[in-house]
């Protein structure tokens, strides 16, 4: 399949996408990160994290907004949730905002649309009146954390992430 910005397009996820999200989330998260894992530890995390039920509770929720990358032939290869901040931030300020998650499949992380969902999502933040935006990123994750420098964000904090048994260092980054 030949994907370009062209094909593709950006759209709110709705309740029928729970499903393909949790295929999406788990796909893309094992993708990324599952060699940092032992098995029962990563499959424990998916289980928790990326099930129908899991994305059906999120898209849900008034104070998320999840958007979908959609190739024009249905095929779901990317999205970003943001909304209120959960991270384990120190006086945070009440109405904070999170970007949750953003993932695109690899094979398309050079049609900038990590970019368009990030601008998506930071817009869905502003109108919604959430600020300051904060970010969970590993702490060995250089890209993404290169990623989110050029948008202002720089760490403020660091965390536990756990998947499974094991807990990863996350950097909290502040924009």
């Amino acid at each position: 399949m030949s994907i370009d910005t062209d094909s593709t397009s950006i759209r709110a996820a709705t309740a029928e996408d729970a499903a393909a999200l949790a295929e999406l989330g788990a796909a893309t998260f094992t993708e990324t990160f599952g060699y940092l894992y032992p098995p029962e530890d990563l499959q424990e995390f998916l289980f928790r994290s990326h099930t129908p039920e899991s994305w059906s509770r999120t898209l849900s929720d008034p104070s998320c907004g999840v958007f979908v990358v959609e190739h024009r032939s249905g095929r779901k290869i990317g999205f970003i949730v943001v909304g209120a901040c959960k991270l384990p931030v120190e006086n945070l300020e009440p109405q904070a905002g999170e970007v949750q998650q953003l993932y695109v499949y690899a094979e398309f992380h050079n049609l900038r649309l990590g970019r368009q969902l990030m601008d998506r999502g930071l817009e869905w933040l502003a109108s919604q009146r959430r600020a300051p935006v904060y970010i969970g990123v590993w702490s060995q994750n250089h890209g993404a954390q290169r990623f989110y420098g050029r948008y202002g964000f720089s760490k403020v904090g660091e965390y536990g992430f756990p998947v499974g048994k094991t807990v990863d260092r996350e950097f909290i980054l502040k924009r």
